[in-house]
């Protein structure tokens, strides 16, 4: 644990989404996670019990709303809730991984908005802020009407690339035109140049390639993207850029979603390494020797430090962290 924080008035919680990256965020912080027990009634409703007091205390809850998406949602609505009754001066949550964030527009007639239903719901049940981790969209930030702090993971990303070499003859390539500014951010910190992947979505879940839009021949392929979740998109893409000539393809996203068929996909891929966050907590049967996985729990630490003393965040976004081997 770092020196430890000497303001009796900050307390950082924990759920059961991710509990070692909250622990790394405490350690960050030098706090110790406050007590509380998450547990259910027979029916399977979620009981929570905060046992400690936390009355006029500034409140930070670590949980990403990964799967169990549902249950993990009503984890954090609950204790929202139970830290408001029990007078918290401010509520803090802190939402490494934001699910429901990929509706966040009316694609097609009928559909729900539903990343604006959770901030809704997060609003209502009495939140102080947010601190969130490369939302999906950045207009997610405007569902809400509490302050957003909207971290990036782009520098963690970038250190990791340059304090192993893979900086060197590298291009950044976007998955698709939706992600160029992401990889143009990336680029930046590597000094690199970009191309773009131009692909067609059949439907859900199913990614075709077209053409590549930049010169990739000869190079090493960096790919970025906001989340990996059935890796089709990302694998098809790591061939289409060896088709085209690229030595080598390692992929990034700061969440790992990995649902379905991912790691499979992953495993037989021309993906050379996927570098992955700990937004989303891997279980041991996706921890594979290809995908490395890289904290974020001091960029998150020194995040609720800055926001408890009233410093700005704004730093962080150019800041760089070191990243263990």
């Amino acid at each position: 644990m770092s020196e430890k924080y000497n303001d009796p008035k900050l307390k950082i919680f924990a759920l059961n989404s991710n509990k070692p990256l909250a622990q790394r965020i405490a350690d960050e912080v030098g706090v110790s996670l406050g007590k509380t027990s998450v547990d259910r009634f027979s029916d399977g409703e979620i009981r929570i019990n905060i046992e400690e007091s936390i009355r006029g205390c500034h409140v930070f809850v670590i949980q990403s709303t990964s799967a169990p998406v549902n249950d993990n949602l009503m984890e954090l609505l609950i204790m929202v809730d139970a830290l408001r009754r029990a007078s918290a001066a401010t509520i803090n949550v802190v939402i490494p991984y934001y699910g429901y964030a990929r509706q966040d527009r009316k694609a097609r007639s009928r559909e729900p908005i539903t990343a604006k239903l959770v901030a809704n719901m997060l609003e209502k049940a009495g939140i102080s802020r947010v601190v969130a981790l490369d939302l999906h969209a950045a207009q997610i930030q405007g569902f809400f009407d509490v302050p957003v702090d909207h971290l990036m993971g782009a520098p963690l990303l970038a250190d990791y690339f340059i304090n192993h070499g893979i900086d060197k003859n590298a291009v950044v390539v976007s998955p698709d035109h939706g992600g160029v500014s992401r990889a143009r951010a990336l680029a930046e910190f590597l000094k690199a140049p970009i191309a773009i992947i131009d692909k067609r979505r059949p439907r859900a879940n199913v990614a075709e390639i077209m053409n590549i839009i930049g010169d990739v021949k000869g190079k090493r392929c960096i790919m970025i993207d906001d989340m990996i979740d059935t890796a089709g998109t990302i694998t098809l893409g790591a061939q289409a850029l060896k088709d085209a000539g690229a030595t080598d393809v390692y992929a990034s996203a700061t969440h790992p979603v990995l649902s379905g068929p991912a790691i499979d996909r992953i495993k037989n891929s021309a993906i050379k390494q996927l570098i992955v966050t700990d937004s989303i907590q891997l279980p041991k049967e996706k921890q594979i020797d290809k995908i490395k996985q890289i904290s974020v729990g001091p960029l998150i630490g020194d995040a609720i430090i800055r926001i408890h003393e009233h410093r700005p965040v704004s730093p962080l976004f150019n800041n760089r962290f070191h990243v263990n081997d």
